[in-house]
């Protein structure tokens, strides 16, 4: 497939950096290459400076992200991007911004986890979710899913505040010893209540790597494979609703 039969992904990272690059590097394995030419064109725009999800949906006081998202994509598609994506879960509360701001289709992450899990795990149906608690906060999952007929399992106040330290742990760095075992307690956590399938739904816990007590659906690899299926032009991708048919 030549340059002109591809489609072009626009990316908006930088939430955080390293996330960014590790949906990139997921997007290179799951592309089938023989050489450079066969990967597809990405135009990444990892900003780490867009205001934090963490301070104005918890907190509550922080700068609204909405408007960097929507400029962010507008500058992507006047680089030249067919389509986007948004490489953070957390900030898909911005979603509409960013789908409102342009004229080209933005994957829309939490509609598609949630179709991947019914096609393709139809006999799992209490979900645990491995997110900022910023995700249970606005719902993004809980409100889909409630249209899918899954539950959404969330870990209580404890494990939750330890799941955020192991976010903010990876996002200064920090992925050694303490923080995967931090990371495991939350997983064994959300088996003990009862969940049969995790989603990891924050794209900082995509990048650290962990063997886990569970059987997990990443939301980082699930959207790679997409983004290839899109540009490859495997799939079609709709303006009006961000999904791939």
């Amino acid at each position: 497939m030549t340059a002109k039969e591809e489609r072009i992904v626009g990316i908006l990272g930088g939430m955080g950096p390293d996330a960014t690059v590790d949906l990139m590097r997921r997007i290179i394995r799951l592309t089938p290459a023989l050489d450079d030419a066969d990967h597809i064109r990405c135009i990444v725009d990892n900003n780490p400076k867009v205001p934090s999800r963490i301070n104005a949906i918890i907190e509550g006081h922080g700068e609204d992200p909405g408007p960097c998202m929507a400029e962010m994509a507008r500058r992507l598609q006047s680089w030249g991007a067919d389509f986007l994506a948004i490489a953070c879960n957390t900030a898909h509360y911005y979603y509409e911004n960013v789908q409102h701001a342009v004229d080209i289709p933005v994957i829309n992450l939490v509609d598609l986890v949630t179709d991947h899990l019914v096609k393709n795990y139809s006999d799992r149906k209490d979900i645990g979710i491995l997110a900022s608690p910023a995700v249970k906060m606005t719902g993004l999952y809980a409100k889909r899913f409630a249209t899918s007929g899954l539950n959404d399992i969330w870990p209580d106040r404890e494990h939750h505040e330890r799941l955020l330290e192991v976010i903010k742990s990876i996002k200064r760095g920090d992925t050694g010893s303490g923080v995967i075992q931090d990371y495991r307690s939350v997983c064994q956590h959300l088996v003990d209540k009862g969940a049969d399938l995790v989603i990891i739904a924050c794209t900082e816990l995509s990048a650290l790597s962990a063997d886990l007590p569970i059987k997990t659906v990443d939301a980082a690899q699930v959207l790679a494979g997409e983004i290839v299926a899109v540009a490859k032009k495997n799939k079609s991708l709709s303006v009006d609703c961000g999904q791939a048919s």
